[in-house]
């Protein structure tokens, strides 16, 4: 049997469907991992220590702080961690918010998100990944995209965050796919590169035909045999190509680095590259832990 480890800290990334944890060292080495299902979404406010201690009491021994980003600092959350006003850094250690503990083994402290008045507009946990990225991409300047359920497409600049803006392309392709007319041609998990490129192209160039262009997928199903998965890869395509549409402003002439899942990470790169942008890609994971790391003073000149 494994001993368990006696991190220097614990990093914690409260998702909305999930909780994943990090024994941390101090040269900033993970030592051991765990995740599990009990996201923000599914848990009350008294629900969220005994949710946690399921998933680290094995790490608790030398009482190490705990520090966390996410949904977990949401209204809905343990504890809400009140929003930074951009222009601002993406984390700044003064602004953690400790959350109420009964056992006294747990430290845990609470990363806010960031906020944009005009126009409106808030990241939840993605401030941390992009903390991360300026700390493995010293000096960085450009713009960081983080595709997603809620995409965020980020101008950083001197350390801050300056502007952000949010596409709800994850959350559309999911309601598209699964509950509306659209669903009965697009079954399994099937991809056509070819059909995906051509729907970024149409959707790019005339975004106002959107709404005609989804719900050709459907007529061309019944009655010219469009496969599932082109279908499929159509819909994300138009749907990624309205995001690259809307935020022109961003990625036109500016430096881009991706932060996302492989695979939707690889469609992004995918479709900027057809407007003529290389666009680099970060690990969600390295940016997260890299983020909570420089909250962390058990990290001080690990890097």
């Amino acid at each position: 049997m494994t001993d368990a480890p006696t991190p220097a800290w614990i990093a914690v990334d409260w998702g909305t469907s999930n909780l994943r944890a990090w024994a941390m060292g101090a040269d900033g080495n993970v030592l051991a991992e765990a995740e599990s299902d009990d996201g923000m979404g599914k848990l009350a406010p008294e629900g969220f220590e005994p949710a946690l201690l399921r998933l680290i009491t094995p790490w608790l021994g030398g009482n190490p702080p705990i520090l966390a980003c996410g949904m977990v600092g949401s209204r809905q959350g343990w504890r809400e961690a009140p929003y930074r006003a951009v222009p601002c850094t993406p984390l700044d250690p003064a602004a953690l918010i400790a959350a109420a503990t009964t056992d006294p083994r747990l430290n845990v402290r609470i990363a806010p998100g960031l906020m944009q008045a005009d126009p409106a507009d808030v990241m939840r946990g993605e401030e941390t990944q992009i903390a991360g990225a300026l700390r493995l991409m010293p000096g960085y300047d450009g713009v960081l995209c983080l595709p997603g359920t809620h995409s965020k497409w980020a101008h950083v600049s001197a350390g801050e965050v300056v502007s952000f803006q949010t596409f709800m392309t994850g959350e559309l392709f999911a309601l598209l796919s699964t509950a509306s007319v659209l669903r009965h041609g697009m079954p399994g998990a099937g991809w056509d590169e070819a059909a995906f490129d051509t729907a970024v192209s149409d959707a790019l160039s005339r975004p106002e035909r959107l709404g005609a262009r989804l719900f050709s997928l459907r007529a061309q199903g019944l009655v010219a045999g469009l496969s599932p998965a082109a279908a499929r890869a159509r819909l994300s395509g138009l749907l990624i190509g309205m995001e690259l549409a809307g935020a022109k402003p961003y990625w036109l002439g500016q430096r881009v680095t991706l932060i996302g899942a492989e695979k939707l990470s690889a469609a992004y790169v995918r479709a900027l590259a057809a407007q003529g942008v290389t666009a680099q890609r970060l690990s969600v994971t390295d940016c997260t832990l890299a983020g909570l790391a420089s909250l962390s003073p058990q990290t001080e000149g690990a890097r």
